[in-house]
């Protein structure tokens, strides 16, 4: 086994039990949901079993992730480059991405929809941190403005929407699992407006 071999071994064991860990599931709890028995999960967990290729297919299925971000090796995507949505005046740079959560930049020039038909609605928690300028956040019929160093938290259930008042704002987007695929799932014909993605 060569040294880049073995890191990235060591890699795939850590995330496995990361994911696990932070989905709250005991060694017994993710065994069940893949299939596989208490002790040989903790085994490949700790590096006393050999990593087969099935059985990771079933543990990236259980653990709600696919086998390729499961061994992907973390030193390809250093460098990222922002995506333009002119149309909303949107600029974004994705920061970091797994199986947890989101966390994009972006930066905003037009103002939020204020009609709460227009705004989205989904399963999951937003946070989000102004880096400049002002931001406004809507929340149904509720209207807060979130100035530079200020953030906040919410429930993404709640009709949303974010943009920017009095010129650009920067903003640091987090999204929980939940959040990030209600974001996905949207489809390209609605309003693009608080997609922090």
């Amino acid at each position: 086994m060569t040294q880049e071999s073995g890191e990235l071994d060591s890699l795939v064991r850590k995330r496995i039990r990361a994911l696990r860990v932070a989905q709250g599931w005991s060694l017994e709890e993710l065994a069940r949901r893949a299939n596989l028995s208490q002790s040989s999960l903790s085994r490949i967990e700790n590096g006393q079993r050999r990593l087969a290729l099935d059985q990771l297919v079933t543990l990236a299925r259980a653990l709600d992730t696919t086998l390729d971000q499961l061994v992907e090796n973390a030193a390809d995507d250093v460098v990222t480059s922002p995506t333009i949505d002119a149309a909303h005046g949107r600029m974004r740079w994705p920061v970091k991405g797994d199986p947890g959560m989101s966390v994009v930049r972006q930066r905003m020039t037009e103002p939020p929809p204020e009609n709460p038909a227009r705004m989205r609605a989904h399963p999951g928690r937003e946070w989000l941190v102004v880096l400049s300028g002002t931001a406004i956040l809507m929340l149904g019929h509720r209207r807060f403005r979130i100035e530079t160093n200020q953030a906040a938290e919410f429930p993404t259930m709640m009709p949303h929407a974010i943009g920017a008042e009095g010129g650009p704002c920067e903003i640091l987007g987090i999204f929980d699992r939940d959040a990030r695929r209600g974001h996905q799932n949207e489809g390209p014909d609605r309003d693009a407006q608080d997609t922090l993605e």
